[in-house]
């Protein structure tokens, strides 16, 4: 199904990302944001990251600070493992006719996270490029990042640098350690020639895997959260473990099974698979 115009589909190949509006219908956007708020309620009774994903590590991912009376909730590990609504909109609707479009026709599911910064809260997210934390033979890879509330330029919006994904794959090991975050210099120019991608509750950002991006801290009073459903192209093979391992990764959601495998030239070197609930301890420096 051609969602996308020819000159849109251009303009992805030229930028690396295209914004989705409605992307999600109002009662699907309602179920999903009131799972979500049930799971921040949640949190209120931890004080560590907590519950466990297929790997055994923490699921639910907490900020620095974070506390009852303010609950600071930024991270959900494969929420389609725990949420019938968050499995359909991973399977189905308007992104994922959009995402075959582009990497298609045959796409599989890689994986699915939550990414929740709430009023006030501190976290950053330094500039990387995803397929640096998951080599594959090929990089059609793309990822749908669901805007679950408005996203502003106050609250923490993703910022992309257009072209990016036909540029250098930048190292993410920094002095021996991996940090998943590119080295500074190369973050300073990213932050001069970044956009932000802002935008309704209900929209979306569909963004290449190789393209260099990051946010600033959300220190408005509005929250900034995102389900994130990321697919690959059916003959792109993972070469090494997830971040974000999944039940459900390797899925097949368009097209058919060709049982055939596509390189193409790729020099990078491999992630560091996080111990502690998410990357986020690694841009911090934080080892555990």
């Amino acid at each position: 199904m051609k969602v996308f115009t020819e000159e849109q589909v251009e303009r992805f190949e030229r930028d690396g990302y295209l914004f989705l509006e409605e992307a999600l219908p109002p009662d699907v956007l309602k179920v999903l944001n009131d799972e979500f708020d049930a799971w921040v309620e949640e949190s209120r009774s931890h004080g560590e990251p907590y519950g466990i994903t297929i790997d055994g590590r923490p699921r639910f991912d907490l900020e620095p600070g974070h506390c009852a009376e303010r609950p600071a909730l930024r991270r959900i590990a494969s929420p389609t493992e725990l949420s019938d609504a968050y499995l359909g909109v991973m399977r189905s609707g308007l992104a994922v006719d959009v995402t075959a479009q582009l990497i298609g026709p045959n796409i599989e599911f890689n994986h699915s996270k939550i990414n929740s910064k709430q009023p006030g809260t501190a976290t950053e997210v330094k500039f990387h490029q995803d397929i640096l934390f998951e080599a594959h033979t090929n990089d059609d890879m793309l990822a749908v990042l669901y805007f679950l509330d408005e996203v502003t330029l106050q609250n923490g919006p993703p910022k992309l640098v257009p072209g990016s994904h036909h540029g250098p794959l930048y190292e993410h090991w920094q002095d021996g350690v991996f940090t998943g975050a590119v080295a500074p210099e190369v973050a300073e120019r990213a932050q001069a020639e970044a956009i932000p991608c802002i935008g309704p509750a209900g929209s979306a950002c569909l963004m290449h895997g190789r393209v260099l991006h990051g946010s600033d801290p959300n220190l408005s009073d509005r929250p900034r959260t995102l389900f994130i459903s990321a697919y690959r192209s059916e003959d792109s093979y993972p070469l090494e473990t997830s971040h974000v391992p999944s039940e459900h990764e390797g899925e097949l959601i368009r097209g058919v099974r060709t049982n055939r495998v596509r390189c193409t030239p790729i020099e990078m070197s491999f992630s560091e698979v996080p111990t502690g609930a998410s990357f986020f301890e690694q841009q911090a420096g934080d080892r555990m």
